[in-house]
């Protein structure tokens, strides 16, 4: 766990302080400080290089060695110390040029990357949609992740729930953006593959073709390994091709960004199950030294109510849905309840009503605000046709002649909180009552299979069925074997399972070359420092997120046609307009608080900084207010605040985004720039003594000073007597 303060910034600061008390007294050990103070520094904001670290062990050995006194040996004993302990934190500071803990502020990570599981460079990628460079920006998402167009209809977006721009108005449309970007480097054949290199002569085999296993066969065939995957369907993908509906994510998409992966030289054997076509002793003597299991989370709970096993018309909502990916068109039933509240049931309902089904309801113990299905999908679910039973429990399935007939339930009321933290459904007691159906689909959880696994004696699993690992290194409690996606997490995302199949590769690379596995997850790395986007602060404010156009409901109802139909190239455009690019920016207040109290100008309206409460923010102020003196830029410390003279005016930008822009004046005497008019004035008010010697004239300070002078040796000066 990462402290709350960043050791590579605590030493730096540690050696400032020494350098400052002057500690260390004699001069060769005090310049020596002075490197070790140089190259913590660089390494603190991301300048340092490979040999860095060499450096600074051996100049540590030389303090302790060879120091004259204990203040010196006591410093260079602290500097290796730390590296000792946190040199995990030295190399990722070097290597993905972040911190963890935003201590050092130069590399203070964003909060969308941090919040996504796979670590993308969101802000870079953003950017690089608005200058219209859509091949490069899905370049620097697979650096990441090798399914920008699938996770661009499909992502659950957490980079969103943090988007700093949300505490303005509304987060940026991360998601969508990726979506646009994939859509169009593909439509223009301009989505390519980086080069793999040579085969190194290892073997590795992933057990699953899901987006775990598969985003680990990515890295892996780029860092030089022959990779294979098994997978027991006939197809690659998933969850991804057999549970998530093609309204939601047509099969094209998957099928493309697989056969990118194919493309590398992966191989992927379809129809083959683990345990039953092929044994792990058969693939250890092709020569596979490692292995990962992504096998997914295939199978479902049951819900334990009288019937549930005593009707073919009562199916799992997991089994229903790869049914109909595979092919099967028919409708399960003309009256259809769907018994339970997450995306899965409501991808399941929708899937009906495509179907042909006459009602579909969906059953739900809770309250609409307790569903944990996303609100847009609740929404176009509704517009469907799709009926809500809320607070409700199933309690009983019934049926003649061997069909089902109707689901008895109870009403339900909110309780005291579960173990989950919300409210418990209570039944209501007399408020027994059936819904006419026939067919009843569950979907109240996924489960793991562990069939197939039972050759690997080594593997330990949780209470909760799912394979214990190293959270650092995906490692299982087998050597060589390791996992990765929801058999580990149980249920979770597609952006979920990338993640942990980009930390898996590394892992099983690591282990392969005999190197020591990392102790603490993988830090997101900083692709690019990307130029701001310029866009008037009038536009910034103006901006709203747009909203996503839709194929019309008739059309849904009746077909498998992706319902969401992507944004414009111009909604691309001005969305990514909208970032305030919080790679660089790190929110300090710094800028704020200068203005305010330093230059009692209080220029700088920006709510959002502040993370107590929620503060109104408009850039349109600052142009009303701003003298464009510079004190906020001089003293930002990630250089977010810029100032400069371009064409004859005076302008001031936060990232790009232009808060006030004045015309330039010039010193009448010498033509040195005074700046604006406002500036100019607000300093000839600070210099009382000048006022009557520039009265009139713009002047600079040393001309109005020498004019003054001037005027005070005439006043001062005898009268010459006329003879």
């Amino acid at each position: 766990m990462m402290h709350s303060t960043c050791p590579v910034n605590e030493s730096r600061r540690h050696f400032q302080a020494l350098l400052a008390a002057e500690t260390i007294t004699t001069p060769r050990f005090r310049h020596l400080a002075e490197e070790i103070f140089l190259l913590l520094e660089d390494i603190a904001w991301g300048r340092a290089g490979q040999d860095h670290l060499p450096a600074l062990k051996a100049l540590g050995e030389t303090l302790v060695t060879h120091g004259p006194d204990a203040n010196t040996v006591e410093a260079g004993r602290f500097l290796l110390d730390t590296l000792n302990e946190y040199q995990e934190v030295f190399v990722s500071h070097m290597e993905t040029h972040n911190c963890a803990t935003g201590d050092c502020f130069k590399l203070a990570p964003s909060p969308c990357q941090m919040a996504c599981p796979a670590g993308l460079d969101i802000p870079s990628y953003v950017t690089l949609i608005g200058m219209g460079r859509e091949a490069e920006a899905v370049s620097i998402i697979r650096e990441d992740n090798p399914f920008p167009w699938v996770c661009g209809l499909v992502c659950t977006h957490p980079c969103e729930y943090v988007c700093v721009r949300g505490r303005m108005d509304k987060p940026i449309a991360i998601k969508d953006l990726k979506g646009y970007a994939a859509e169009r480097a593909m439509s223009r054949m301009e989505y390519v593959n980086p080069s793999p290199p040579p085969l190194n002569g290892r073997k590795v085999c992933i057990v699953g073709a899901g987006p775990a296993g598969l985003t680990a066969a990515y890295f892996l065939r780029l860092k030089g390994y022959q990779v294979t995957v098994i997978e027991a369907l006939p197809v690659a993908g998933g969850m991804m091709m057999v549970g998530i509906p093609r309204y939601r994510l047509p099969r094209e998409v998957i099928d493309r960004e697989v056969a990118m992966i194919q493309d590398l030289g992966v191989e992927i054997r379809l129809n083959t199950r683990l345990g039953k076509d092929v044994t792990i002793d058969q693939l250890r003597r092709e020569g596979y030294e490692a292995f990962l299991i992504a096998i997914g989370a295939h199978s479902s709970y049951k819900l334990m109510i009288p019937g549930e096993e005593d009707y073919p018309q009562v199916i799992s909502a997991v089994e229903f849905l790869r049914q109909v990916a595979l092919g099967e068109r028919r409708a399960p039933g003309k009256r259809v309840a769907v018994i339970g509240g997450g995306n899965v049931a409501i991808d399941a309902a929708r899937t009906c009503i495509r179907l042909g089904c006459e009602s579909v309801i969906m059953v739900y113990r809770r309250t609409r605000s307790e569903m944990p299905a996303h609100e847009v999908e609740v929404r176009q679910a509704e517009e469907e046709g799709v009926e809500f039973q809320f607070l409700t429990v199933p309690v009983e399935i019934k049926g003649s002649d061997g069909k089902v007939t109707a689901l008895r339930c109870l009403r339900a009321q909110l309780g005291e909180p579960d173990a989950s933290g919300r409210r418990r459904p209570v039944p209501v007691e007399g408020s027994d009552h059936e819904l006419a159906v026939d067919c009843v689909i569950a979907a109240i959880g996924q489960a793991i299979n562990p069939e197939g696994l039972d050759c690997l004696d080594g593997l330990t699993w949780s209470k909760r069925g799912t394979l214990k690992t190293n959270t650092a290194t995906m490692e299982t409690t087998q050597e060589g074997v390791f996992a990765a996606g929801d058999v580990v997490s149980g249920p979770a995302t597609v952006i979920e399972a990338i993640g942990m199949g980009k930390v898996a590769a590394d892992a099983i690379d690591r282990y392969l070359q005999g190197l020591p596995q990392p102790k603490m997850p993988p830090v997101p790395v900083r692709r690019r420092r990307l130029p701001f986007l310029k866009v008037p602060a009038s536009k910034k404010m103006r901006l709203e997120r747009p909203r996503m156009a839709e194929l019309n409901v008739d059309r849904r109802r009746i077909t498998f046609q992706q319902v969401e139909l992507g944004l414009s190239e111009q909604e691309a455009r001005e969305e990514a307009l909208r970032c305030l690019r919080c790679d660089v920016c790190r929110r300090c207040g710094l800028c704020v608080e200068i203005c305010r109290d330093k230059m009692k100008i209080n220029a700088l309206q920006f709510g959002y900084l502040d993370l107590e409460q929620r503060a109104e923010t408009d850039f349109r102020v600052t142009a009303e207010k701003c003298i464009a003196c510079g004190a906020c830029a001089t003293n930002c410390p990630n250089a977010a605040m810029q100032i400069e003279d371009v064409d004859g005016s005076r302008v001031l930008s936060i990232c790009g985004t232009v808060l006030n822009q004045l015309k330039l004046e010039y010193c009448e005497e010498c033509g040195k720039v005074l700046g604006p008019e406002r500036y100019h004035d607000f300093i000839m008010k600070r210099m009382n003594h000048l006022a009557s010697a520039i009265r009139g004239h713009r002047l600079c300070l040393e001309c109005a000073r020498k004019k003054a002078a001037d005027a005070h040796a005439d006043v001062t000066r005898p009268a010459v007597q006329k003879t």
